[in-house]
């Protein structure tokens, strides 16, 4: 598997080597020894969640404030989505910057979004369906959310137009107004 280091601290993308010959394809999704030299940290995940979306949907930009705070590993099991995380960690040398990863079932790539990053994805296919592994329940109770189109972030979505989102994202704070990490 290759392990790529991205821009922003902590935010860590996976690719697997992929195995093909005529009965089809084979590859290692997930090796805890590797994730665990590759972030420097012992993530234990403890809930998986799947969405499936169509072309146009933006979910996020969601997270969980602590004592809850969720890590994410986050891949496509079917089409494909640009994945992006920014640093809400008041303290860092990058807070407030993002990144922005495409991930598709063709590429297998997994973005690693560890806590005090803030998470969304908008899909560019037909159709998705996308899988996170979390390191922590979910607590609706410390779940935020930063709207997508923050002047303050500035993410350059692959999108034309308006997005589709829930109402629940609809209503998503300004960068500027969020609860964010210490």
């Amino acid at each position: 598997m290759r392990v790529t280091k991205l821009v922003i601290p902590d935010l860590v993308l996976f690719e697997p080597k992929i195995f093909l010959d005529e009965r089809g394809m084979f590859y290692e999704s997930f090796r805890q020894q590797l994730f665990e030299e590759a972030t420097d940290q012992q993530a234990v995940f403890v809930q998986d969640n799947q969405t499936s979306s169509v072309r146009g949907v933006l979910r996020g930009l969601h997270y969980q404030l602590p004592p809850k705070a969720q890590g994410k590993l986050v891949r496509v099991l079917a089409g494909e989505i640009y994945d992006v995380a920014v640093d809400i960690r008041k303290h860092s040398p990058t807070f407030g910057h993002w990144i922005g990863e495409r991930l598709s079932a063709e590429n297998k790539r997994q973005l690693w979004v560890p806590s005090g990053f803030a998470h969304g994805f908008v899909v560019l296919s037909e159709q998705a369906d996308v899988l996170y592994k979390t390191t922590e329940y979910y607590a609706p109770e410390l779940e935020r959310c930063i709207r997508w189109d923050d002047p303050d972030l500035a993410i350059t979505w692959p999108i034309e137009g308006e997005p589709i989102l829930s109402a629940k994202d609809q209503q998503g704070h300004m960068f500027a107004a969020a609860s964010l990490f210490p």
